[in-house]
């Protein structure tokens, strides 16, 4: 005890003097880059149910390293690295979020989760309401991530960034690039988020107020009943299955959840859409801070990877308000084109935002039901664009 200094004692101050300078400046960062998006999160300018855990994730998974057996730098969270079935075991009787990470996150059960309470909530009535081009960023960023000397794999699975599906961002990416699953899916959520803030400047600069106020209350579309809505989940579910059916999953947990709405199955309704959903949330937005720690993130590549998903989710963005443009003039003014940003499916971000910017530029403005229509047609439509990109490019 008399030899006990303070850097024993307090090993978080004890590792960060003894990194490199690299990796000690970026542990720094990223503690302070998690204060910001917590910050942001409560003020809602991003996502909080996404960003304030993820934020408190990554302040703490970056402050709390400390010296474990060896010498080596490592914390007690989780080790998503780990892959020899013995170490595994063993591991996660240490790592307090390492069953979670195993068991839900790096298999994409947490995805399907949060694919069955995203359909709960999903009214699909307005599902065929005027596909959009807000998927274009992940077929244009692919043959440019090949230019950039990406494989394959690699190059689709940063591509499905622009779709703003994180759950299909994490399924692509644990399938065609496991050796990036980490970096990819953080820096695809990381991005998910900030569409939240990002987007309202990009339609403020591209639509002017007159037209973002434009109202589409009265446009109701076709009366579809429930039966009609739940013929449509099944009949859709089974031919995507048969289609794609390594994507199977994903399109399963989708419209199980519509199923189940629709059935009107109240019971199970509160528990994909809140228990489920709510959960999953939470845990995703935890395990995604944790993995953020600075000597993952400092890899070269992320670099890349962080603007490929930009450049991803920008022309998605760019895509959806030029379709929306299209129908705006093609219905004689009638349609809202700020629609076309919520088909990059961000649900239910993306819809949520083009309300507000359309109250905001005039209060009597609903075009939500629209943008949400929008939102599970981009859900669909990049679930298809994943699987394609599984389908062809698996084991290459």
């Amino acid at each position: 005890m008399e030899h006990l200094s303070f850097l024993d004692l307090f090993q978080g101050i004890a590792t960060l003097v003894a990194a490199e300078p690299a990796v000690m400046w970026g542990r720094i960062f990223l503690m302070l880059l998690g204060f910001l998006l917590i910050y942001l999160g409560a003020k809602e300018v991003l996502e909080p149910l996404l960003m304030i855990p993820m934020g408190l994730g990554m302040s703490a998974i970056n402050a709390g390293v400390m010296f474990l057996e060896g010498g080596q730098a490592g914390t007690l969270f989780v080790d998503p690295l780990m892959s020899n079935p013995n170490d595994l075991v063993n591991i996660m009787q240490i790592n307090w979020l390492q069953p979670i990470y195993t068991l839900t996150f790096s298999n994409g059960l947490i995805a399907c989760f949060v694919f069955m309470g995203i359909g709960v909530l999903l009214d699909v009535g307005y599902v065929m309401a005027r596909p959009l081009f807000a998927e274009l960023g992940t077929i244009m960023v692919f043959p440019f991530a090949i230019w950039l000397g990406m494989k394959p794999g690699e190059a689709a699975a940063v591509a499905t960034i622009g779709g703003a599906d994180g759950p299909m961002v994490l399924f692509t990416s644990l399938i065609l690039a496991k050796d990036l699953f980490v970096p990819i899916t953080v820096v695809g959520y990381l991005y998910l988020g900030l569409t939240y803030g990002a987007y309202p400047y990009l339609i403020k600069w591209l639509v002017p107020e007159r037209i973002r106020g434009i109202s589409m209350a009265a446009d109701r579309g076709p009366r579809i009943s429930r039966a009609q809505k739940l013929i449509f989940a099944v009949v859709t579910c089974t031919l995507l299955c048969l289609l794609f059916p390594v994507a199977a999953p994903l399109f399963f947990s989708l419209f199980v959840g519509v199923a189940v709405r629709e059935s009107g199955l109240e019971s199970f309704s509160k528990l994909l859409g809140e228990t489920f959903l709510y959960g999953a949330t939470f845990f995703l937005g935890l395990t995604l801070g944790v993995l953020c720690e600075a000597s993952t993130l400092l890899d070269p590549v992320v670099l890349k990877l962080l603007l490929l998903g930009m450049l991803a989710l920008l022309i998605s963005a760019l895509g959806g308000l030029l379709g929306g443009y299209i129908l705006y003039f093609t219905s004689g003014g009638k349609f809202n084109p700020i629609i076309g940003i919520a088909g990059v499916s961000c649900v239910p971000t993306t819809a949520k935002v083009v309300q507000k910017i359309a109250t905001a530029a005039n209060p009597n403005a609903i075009i939500l039901p629209q943008a949400l229509g929008a939102n599970i047609s981009g859900v669909i439509t990049t679930a298809i664009i994943a699987a394609v990109y599984v389908s062809v490019l698996r084991g290459t």
